[in-house]
């Protein structure tokens, strides 16, 4: 019992904590909700009296834009009617100076009329006189035929030839003064410059042949050059392109060939060869591209030393192994690469001489036979070809091109330093030993200038005398005048220099002579 007892005032003990729980919690759900109502009834009137504020705020504002509004429309307006205002007087101004203008055409159009009456008038009275001149013109010379009794066409001919003889007279005295004050001065001053130029700058000559010799160390390496069944000499020649001629001269054998620098790749390649002792086909060929090589390398070498030596710079790399090609270039015997340092050292003098670019005078000169490099692998004069190559490799100064190109009268050019070079060029061909000419070209030079000076009407007989530098040409005395032979030198002249290639000058010496010859009996 006492067990049931004090479980139920353990379940009366809950019951009652449940319910005092239950009334808790009622009475807080009861406190909560009247907070939160005193909260939303606050909020609620804080809300209304920010939307009141705000109201009267945007009320305030759209007055205040309302206002600002009004006042830019107001100074719009003002700046409007402003505007308006200059425009109108502005408009009022130009339609006055219009009116003006018209005005003044006006006045000027009737002042034009009224000479172009005046004008017409004069024209009128001008074609009249003219007429009456024509017929006292015509009358004139009806009475001048009837007078003379010659037409007027046969008046006209003999006026018209005896004007023709003053004038070839005058021409004819007027050509020689000419030419004698330009001879006195351009003589003096070019003997300065080039006896200058030659007395500052002179080099020797060493005359190139077709052949090479080389030395052998005894008679016995003969054979083993030639091999069995002569396999090394084929080989030799096939890969070099030389001939090798092996006779009787003692410890030497020859190469022959007309390529210069094929016929050095040859020696260089047969010396190698000796020197190592070993010769059969394989060894040649490896000699040759040995020596080829080296070869390549001295003709950049020498035209970088060339180059250096002569103070040119900005020269295109193949451009300076074409001046270094030139070495193995020879021109009627001459040096190629020799005759363009002396040319461009001669041209570098004169131009210093006449107060000109010495380093376009040495360039020019150095370039100006670079075509000579390749004109045996292409068609055309080596000059065209020079300027063709000039240009392929950068070379942008014209007065460069214009040397290269028409230092042989090929290009017609304007540049002074090509009239340097040509002077130049002829200096250093022109020296004695410089070049050897074969007797074929020389006899064919000799033969084309008789035939150009016998071309000539009124000529009896021509000369080329003193090894083609100097031409007599004698004249029928009863077909030409005195004053014609002086017109007659000047045109050979111009035929020769421009038909003729030739080194130094060729003087031009025409003479007419009168005899009388009478026979006392």
């Amino acid at each position: 019992m006492q067990k049931i007892s004090e479980t139920l005032k353990l379940v009366v003990t809950i019951v009652i904590a449940l319910v005092a729980s239950m009334v808790a919690f009622f009475l807080g759900y009861l406190y909560r909700k009247k907070i939160a109502e005193k909260t939303i009834k606050s909020a609620e009137q804080e809300a209304q009296r920010i939307v009141e504020e705000a109201r009267k705020q945007a009320e305030a504002y759209k007055k205040e834009a309302t206002l600002l509004a009004k006042e830019e429309i107001h100074r719009a307006r003002s700046e409007f009617d402003r505007e308006v205002r200059e425009r109108r007087a502005e408009l009022q101004r130009f339609e006055r100076r219009l009116i003006q203008k018209e005005e003044m055409l006006d006045k000027k159009m009737a002042s034009v009329e009224e000479k172009e009456e005046q004008l017409n008038q004069k024209l009128k009275d001008i074609q009249k006189l003219q007429e009456e001149i024509e017929l006292l013109k015509q009358k004139e010379q009806e009475e001048l035929q009837r007078i003379s009794g010659l037409t007027q066409e046969e008046a006209k001919q003999i006026i018209l030839k005896s004007v023709e003889q003053d004038v070839k007279h005058d021409v004819a005295l007027m050509i020689k003064e000419l030419e004698q004050q330009a001879k006195e001065e351009a003589d003096k001053k070019a003997r300065e410059i080039i006896a200058t130029a030659i007395q500052r700058y002179s080099s020797d000559y060493v005359a190139e042949n077709t052949v090479s010799v080389v030395t052998l160390p005894n008679d016995e390496m003969k054979g083993r050059i030639i091999g069995r069944e002569g396999r090394n000499i084929k080989t030799f020649e096939t890969v070099t392109g030389i001939d090798l001629i092996i006779d009787d001269t003692p410890e030497a054998v020859i190469l022959s060939g007309f390529d210069p620098i094929r016929r050095e790749i040859a020696k260089l390649t047969l010396e190698k060869l000796i020197l190592d002792g070993r010769i059969h086909p394989a060894r040649i060929e490896e000699m040759y591209e040995k020596a080829k090589r080296e070869v390549e390398n001295k003709i950049r070498e020498e035209g970088e030393r060339v180059v250096f030596e002569l103070g040119i710079h900005n020269l295109h790399p193949e451009l300076i192994k074409l001046v270094g090609k030139l070495k193995y270039r020879t021109s009627y015997g001459q040096n190629v690469l020799a005759h363009s340092i002396e040319v461009a050292n001669i041209a570098g003098i004169m131009a210093a001489e006449l107060g000109l670019d010495q380093s376009i005078a040495k360039r020019a000169g150095l370039l100006h036979d670079i075509g000579k490099a390749v004109d045996h692998e292409m068609e055309g004069s080596h000059a065209l070809i020079g300027y063709e190559l000039a240009k392929k490799y950068k070379e942008t100064n014209p007065d460069v091109l214009e040397a290269i190109g028409g230092h042989h009268g090929e290009m017609e050019t304007r540049s002074i330093y090509n009239v340097l070079i040509q002077a130049a060029d002829s200096v250093s061909a022109a020296r004695p030993g410089a070049r050897r000419e074969s007797l074929e070209s020389y006899i064919k030079r000799l033969q084309k200038l008789e035939e150009i000076a016998n071309s000539f009407d009124g000529v009896e007989k021509a000369y080329a005398i003193q090894a083609g530098r100097e031409i007599r040409i004698m004249v029928k005395p009863d077909h030409v005048s005195d004053d014609d032979i002086v017109i007659m030198a000047r045109e050979i002249v111009k035929r020769i220099e421009s038909e003729l290639d030739y080194p130094g000058q060729i003087k031009v010496n025409v003479i007419r002579e009168v005899r009388a010859v009478e026979y006392a009996k």
